[in-house]
């Protein structure tokens, strides 16, 4: 009762902010997306002349807007803060050639860094990887859930071992399961398997890249791991990093599989049961020689605020990240630089629309907080800075709206959000966005694990209210098809590509049309009383309930 008490007050509110909210302006957000994704910017990677040039920019316009710096404090004053946070970084790059060859009874090939394994500077700490003949070990999905009953390793030692693994969960190919079906669950993240090998003291671990389960092809996990990484700074590395992270061509997988004795398909599918157990391929090894330079860097976090009118400790949140890939290898055309025009400056340039709104509007009750978060494009790692040392009590943030590679075109009938959350704050979402003539469509591809792949995902495992929210893909014009074909081209040809470039054939109406809504969401909070909460079987529940006495 009290939960629907509360979208219904909520609702209430919003009403005549509806009707006399802010309109957005479609040629600001081309202007913006243009400006940040223009080679000029280098393709925004942390810690070159692109990011000093992004941080910038991000400060200028929120001056601009007149909010006030909501970043680090300067001197150790709350009462004075700069428009940044600074976020320590490992910087990890693999200087000089990458050397990778496969030995088996019948003699050895060497293999090529991009094209047959995309191989990731190690993370580790190591100045070196050298790696001699180091058996290959399958280990199916790399999965240990003892709440589900499940173990793929079976008390197999991979001490000196190469795991090779493969992605997303056990249940993706048949969708039915213990792991969610179809949606994928933290388990099935190559994040999740890159720490569980290093847990467990595995030389490396070799992920194999199959398109459907991976959601992306093969031109973006190559692109994506063999530039620069980026690490927080750990006290113990070697607990989260083997020497050797890796992602292999499908089918030369499957060859290895095969000169191993074994048969890659019939391996997979037994993966997707209980009863499988490791397997290492016979006589087949795995060598690689590569240098890696390796040190500490500082990137930032732009803050910008509006201080609440009455309840200045309280704080919501609109975030984005303002980072992508920088420059990098070369596509077929020889552009090297990864502009990174709808991911993410189309994020970028909504939280900017939306601070210039708030700016010239009445101070809320709450303060309002925008945060561009740096190196997303390396593992969530500006907001999981952030989650970790917040700049304002996570106790008391009602609730953080992240914006990730929106869409450009034209105005849609619906509109989704990363993942299935089971939160009042997408409740709240769905019962304003009648309003805007909008309904929510569930993410229509669960599998592909997004809700883990954006930064509200650190405030959300903290118990923070956290949606990341997506465009539609029912247009007005053109509909499902249009809006399906649209997603579908730019996952294929652009998504973490170099032609993910600006385009004057994009309208933003769309983007316009649905900031009214999330200005209107977030206005509603910043006024409310009222804290959204987890829905109770919710995984994140615990975690928000175990800080309620501090919201009293």
């Amino acid at each position: 009762m009290k939960h629907t008490l509360l979208i219904a007050s909520l609702l209430a509110a919003g009403l005549a902010q509806a009707a006399a909210g802010p309109e957005f302006n479609p040629q600001k957000l081309s202007q913006d997306v243009k400006v940040l994704s223009s080679d000029e910017f280098e393709g925004r990677g942390p810690n070159t002349a692109g990011e000093t040039k992004t941080v910038n920019y991000l400060i200028e316009q929120f001056k601009a807007a007149g909010l006030q710096p909501g970043g680090d404090p300067v001197k150790g004053k709350k009462d004075q803060r700069g428009w940044t946070q600074d976020v320590p970084l490992g910087r990890f790059e693999i200087k000089g050639p990458v050397k990778l060859s496969v030995k088996d009874a019948k003699g050895s090939q060497e293999l090529k860094q991009g094209d047959d394994l995309a191989v990731r500077a190690a993370m580790n700490g190591a100045k070196l990887v050298d790696i001699k003949n180091a058996p290959l070990v399958f280990v199916g999905y790399g999965v240990t859930a003892p709440e589900r009953k499940w173990d793929d390793f079976k008390g197999v030692d991979l001490k000196g071992k190469l795991a090779v693994v493969l992605i997303n969960d056990p249940d993706f190919e048949t969708g039915e399961g213990d792991f969610g079906g179809k949606a994928m669950t933290y388990y099935g993240r190559w994040t999740y398997k890159y720490e569980e090998m290093a847990k467990r003291g595995a030389l490396g671990t070799i992920i194999v890249h199959e398109t459907a389960p991976a959601s992306y092809g093969w031109a973006t996990v190559k692109n994506s791991n063999t530039n620069v990484m980026y690490d927080i700074v750990r006290k113990k590395p070697a607990e989260a990093h083997a020497p050797m992270e890796a992602w292999i061509q499908r089918d030369l997988a499957a060859d290895l599989f095969k000169r191993g004795g074994q048969d890659f398909e019939a391996l997979k599918k037994l993966a997707q049961t209980r009863d499988f157990k490791p397997v290492q391929l016979k006589d087949v090894t795995l060598s690689a020689h590569y240098a890696v330079d390796a040190h500490v860097i500082t990137s930032k976090n732009v803050a910008a605020r509006v201080v609440g009118a009455s309840k200045p400790d309280e704080t919501v949140i609109y975030s984005a990240h303002w980072d992508h890939l920088g420059v990098g290898l070369p596509d077929a055309k020889g552009d090297k630089i990864y502009n990174g025009a709808v991911d993410n400056g189309t994020g970028l340039a909504a939280l900017l629309e939306l601070a210039r709104a708030y700016g010239k509007a009445p101070a809320p009750a709450r303060s309002v907080l925008f945060l561009a978060v740096t190196a997303e494009e390396k593992g969530l790692l500006g907001s999981e800075y952030y989650a970790q040392f917040p700049l304002y009590p996570l106790a008391r943030t009602a609730g953080v709206i992240n914006m990730d590679a929106l869409s450009p075109q034209g105005v849609s009938r619906n509109f989704t959000i990363s993942g299935s959350a089971k939160v009042e704050l997408l409740d709240q979402l769905i019962a304003k966005a009648k309003q805007w003539d909008l309904v929510y469509s569930p993410d229509p591809k669960p599998e592909a694990g997004h809700f883990f792949r954006s930064d509200h995902f650190p405030f959300a495992k903290r118990g923070v209210p956290a949606i990341s929210y997506g465009s539609g893909d029912d247009f007005v014009d053109g509909g499902l098809r249009a809006g399906k074909q649209a997603e579908e081209s730019y996952t294929t040809n652009n998504y973490h590509q170099p032609s993910d470039e600006w385009s004057a054939g994009w309208s933003f109406k769309g983007m316009a049309h649905d900031l009214g809504m999330l200005y209107s969401l977030g206005r509603d909070l910043a006024e409310s009383k009222g804290w959204p909460n987890w829905a109770p079987d919710a995984e994140f529940r615990g975690a928000r309930d175990a800080t309620a006495a501090q919201r009293k």
